[in-house]
Parts: C-alpha cells; sequence; structure tokens
C-alpha cells in the first residue's frame, strides 16, 4: 500500500527564526542612522528658526531703533514691551503666528542683549543635550564667525 505523505502549510519554527534573526540585523544596522538623520534636521530647524528670529530682530530693530533688552527678551517681539511706544512698535507681532519660535528640541532660544560674544546680542539654543556651553550648542556668533571667512 502506497501512503500519501501529508503535507502541511505554513513555516517552520526554525524558519520564522531566522526570519526574525534577518529583520533584527536589518533594524541594528538602519537605526543609528535614523537616529543620526533625526538629530541633523533638528539641528537644521533650529539655525532655520535662529534665521527668522534674526530677521524679527532686524526688524523691530527698524522700527523701534534698537534691539530688545535682555529683559525684554524675545517676547518683545510678540507683544509691545510697556517702555515701547506702540506707534513705533507696530500694528502685529514680527511672527505669523503670534509665538517666538522654538529651537528644533522644542525648547526655547537664549538671548542676551547686549552680547557677550557680539555687540548687538547673542541668540543661541542648548542643543540635544540642553546643557548649556556644551559643543553641541547652537550660536548665532558661530555663524557669524562662518560668514566671515
Amino acid at each position: 500500500m502506497i501512503r500519501k505523505i501529508q503535507r502541511k502549510d505554513g513555516f517552520t519554527f526554525l524558519e520564522i527564526m531566522f526570519v526574525v534573526v534577518i529583520i533584527g540585523i536589518l533594524l541594528s544596522l538602519a537605526t543609528p542612522n535614523l537616529f543620526k538623520w533625526v538629530n541633523q534636521a533638528k539641528v537644521q530647524t533650529t539655525k532655520a528658526n535662529m534665521k527668522t528670529i534674526q530677521l524679527a530682530l532686524a526688524g523691530y530693530e527698524l522700527n523701534v531703533g534698537n534691539c530688545p533688552d535682555t529683559v525684554q527678551g524675545l517676547e518683545a517681539l510678540v507683544e509691545c514691551p510697556a517702555d515701547i511706544d506702540e506707534n513705533s512698535w507696530g500694528d502685529e507681532p514680527y511672527f505669523d503666528d503670534g509665538a517666538v519660535p522654538k529651537d528644533g528640541w522644542k525648547n526655547d532660544y537664549l538671548y542676551m542683549s547686549p552680547g557677550d560674544h557680539l555687540p548687538k546680542y547673542d541668540l543661541w539654543s542648548k542643543g540635544k543635550d540642553q546643557k548649556d556651553g556644551t559643543t553641541d550648542d547652537i550660536h548665532n556668533w558661530m555663524e557669524q564667525a562662518e560668514e566671515e571667512l
């Protein structure tokens, strides 16, 4: 008598484990690059937002005659400070959405006027580690030095 070989459709445990190992290897190779790209995007966002703030500060300076001081801060670009004439400040905030942009990590920029590094003002982000004075900080005086080269 001839026996029929019964074949079950599906995957063996070994085949499934092989696929899981391949997926794990691919993820271990792709994940560091993904985080690198995400961080680079946040740095670029921070630099672009800094340029936007610098343009707003230039407009403020044209209208009022000087940049906001440290006490007035960047909020002076959104709401007219009490000691500034509203007619010279303007009718609308210096940003379309009425808020100062955040850096790539959704934190406020730091601002000092007059600046320690530049005569008018210093503008910077603490960067990824959120610690001031570390190598990942992004500064307007750093960009100024690059432009002068």
